[in-house]
């Protein structure tokens, strides 16, 4: 029996699992699995080594299913592999089993959750330059579907990979023809899918992808190849079954008890083949025995000092005491400040160009092998990546986002400019970590509080400089406040981040000269909130607070408070409530309503 014979059998096994295990599920997408059974037998049985046993092993090579609805496909090779029991195929899209209808890590050798098409060749991207800083010798396989070949982030990924020499790169594009409502763009035109691939420099072969010695021969050459490499598949979807074969509106649908009986009496018996002895095991490879300190000396901050020059000072000394860190940047750098990591540490500096969704999805791929990637942009330009940055959260990745020039607050840009709308994007993800930091030394504290914390986490930074507030030996707890003002007979309680910290200093101070005080509390964590502080504070002052940030009103940080206040006495919310325009910082501040005298018009409001 020769090798490529016992690779048809296994081809044969993934798809007859692949259509029972969808039919038991009476849910999923069999015709997508069967388009690239004979793709996925050469790959995981002839191609790819990895061991078994361990998931992290550092020579593994990796692999990405970015069109995830195939995961039944990718559960049968796994279980042919000898990764899991054939058993467990049974409980695809249980509740209670990993084997999910989407890839996600709850199973161990997902490294990112697919399934929202597009994403997947980032993220093989930035696995791909994770094995090149460790110096592992495993290649990263993305296997693609045709559909989702016309999301821009598919050739913002072709682009950066080219541009980084990922030569450990292979991207296989299962080109069946048909999408999930109608046929793809270019059909079964391989052609136009060369040129695309080709005018981005990738090394491109094209291939039959039923042919098994087709595909193991492009396989061998693109072991030679310089550049990445992607292996253009033809194929037909629901191969292997005539009734499906080719036809139109069978995507996401089982077949039924009757219909998968006519579909294995084509495909025929479950054929005999030891797959298990064709899984290839890698070579030796070391973890990288990197520096993961987390602790450095904080700068002394005598004068003004954006709080975005201060997260590129924390971002730096990171580096230095931490080995794993690397920062990716959106062509912003000398705005963000990351700049002085890439010029510290070059070797772990990785320039994305103005291409976010990417730039998010490779960072997911470093996270993946254990990097913590930092990924500073404006906070207006990481709403273009909101997709992978909820597709990040699915992937349990530690990430670390800073959005600069947040709020009305940076002044002349103009909207297009200002982040209003950030906080709203990470606070509603589960265990993801916002921070408003308002001075240098907090911004410092903040940014160490995002290292040590495992998962996402986000800044949002100020364009404009702010006097120093805290000594550098403060600490900036995740969900922790800080209480600026707090006398007996507080008249109400103003809770603030960042900017309007600042704002909200100046109106306490106003309104001593008129007899009142007020209690002011910094909410620099605002997810977690400080609930208990805020609920005490509010409480004490007669259940009178106001809530002053530069930000839209929903998901930020007056629906925090309001939140931990549950209904609880009187919130006046001041926040930007229209559309915005260009004009000076102040004078912005103040025309949409969070400067200090609104601040002031609020309380006394308050006390009516």
């Amino acid at each position: 029996m020769t090798k490529v014979e016992d690779l048809r059998k296994i081809a044969t096994r993934l798809r007859i699992h692949s259509l029972k295990m969808t039919t038991r599920a009476g849910s999923g997408h069999p015709t997508t699995c069967l388009s690239m059974a004979e793709l996925a037998a050469c790959l995981f049985f002839s191609e790819m080594k990895y061991d078994v046993k361990n998931h992290a092993h550092w020579a593994n090579d990796e692999f990405v299913l970015s069109k995830g609805h195939a995961a039944p496909i990718l559960w049968a090779a796994y279980a042919e592999a000898g990764i899991i029991p054939i058993g467990s195929l049974i409980d695809l899209r249980q509740i209670s089993s990993e084997l999910e209808g989407h890839p996600t890590p709850r199973m161990k050798w997902v490294k990112a959750a697919t399934g929202s098409l597009g994403q997947g060749l980032s993220v093989g991207a930035g696995i791909a330059l994770a094995q090149k800083l460790a110096g592992s010798p495993g290649r990263t396989f993305v296997m693609m579907g045709d559909g989702e070949c016309a999301e821009g982030a598919v050739w913002e990924a072709a682009n950066a990979a080219v541009n980084l020499q990922l030569r450990n790169l292979i991207a296989v594009v299962d080109i069946n023809r048909l999408g999930q409502s109608d046929a793809t763009m270019h059909g079964h035109d391989v052609a136009a899918y060369e040129r695309k691939f080709k005018a981005f420099g990738w090394e491109v072969h094209k291939i039959n992808g039923h042919d098994i010695p087709a595909i193991l021969a492009a396989l061998k050459k693109a072991k030679k190849a310089r550049s990445p490499v992607v292996l253009l598949a033809k194929t037909i979807k629901g191969k292997g079954v005539s009734f499906l074969e080719d036809r139109n509106g069978w995507h996401g649908k089982p077949l039924k008890e009757e219909e998968l009986e006519r579909a294995l009496e084509e495909i025929g018996p479950m054929p005999e083949v030891d797959s298990k002895k064709y899984v290839r095991r890698p070579g030796q490879a070391m973890q990288p025995r990197f520096r993961k300190g987390v602790d450095w000396k904080r700068t002394v901050y005598s004068s003004a000092t954006a709080t975005r020059l201060a997260y590129g000072i924390a971002l730096e000394k990171l580096g230095r005491v931490n080995e794993w860190v690397v920062a990716l940047d959106g062509d912003v750098k000398n705005s963000t400040y990351a700049e002085k990591f890439f010029e510290a540490l070059p070797e772990r500096s990785f320039q994305c160009y103005i291409a976010e969704q990417n730039m998010v999805g490779m960072g997911m791929g470093l996270a993946a092998k254990g990097f913590i990637a930092f990924i500073a942009t404006f906070s207006a330009f990481l709403s273009r990546a909101h997709d992978q940055i909820r597709m990040a959260a699915y992937s349990f990745a530690n990430l670390k986002f800073c959005g600069s020039h947040a709020g009305v607050s940076i002044g002349e840009d103009g909207p297009s400019q200002m982040g209003l709308e950030d906080m709203a994007i990470f606070r509603p993800i589960p265990g993801c970590v916002v921070f408003y930091p308002c001075d240098a030394t907090s911004t410092e504290g903040c940014v160490e509080a995002m290292a040590r914390h495992k998962g996402l986490s986000y800044i949002r930074t100020t364009r404009p400089a702010t006097p120093p507030l805290y000594g550098r030996e403060e600490t900036f707890d995740i969900g922790g406040s800080k209480v600026l003002k707090r006398e007996q007979g507080d008249v109400a309680t103003v809770i603030a981040a960042g900017i309007t910290v600042f704002e909200a200093l100046k109106a306490w101070e106003e309104l001593r000269k008129e007899g009142l005080s007020i209690r002011v509390i910094d909410a620099y964590s605002v997810q977690p909130l400080d609930r208990e502080t805020i609920r005490r504070e509010v409480e004490e002052t007669g259940g009178r607070a106001v809530v002053v940030e530069d930000h839209f009103p929903g998901g930020g940080l007056g629906d925090a408070v309001a939140s931990a206040l549950a209904g609880q006495g009187r919130l006046i919310h001041l926040c930007i409530r229209d559309l915005p325009r260009s004009g000076k910082p102040a004078e912005l501040m103040d025309l949409y309503g969070i400067s200090a005298r609104h601040i002031i018009q609020a309380v006394k409001e308050l006390g009516n």
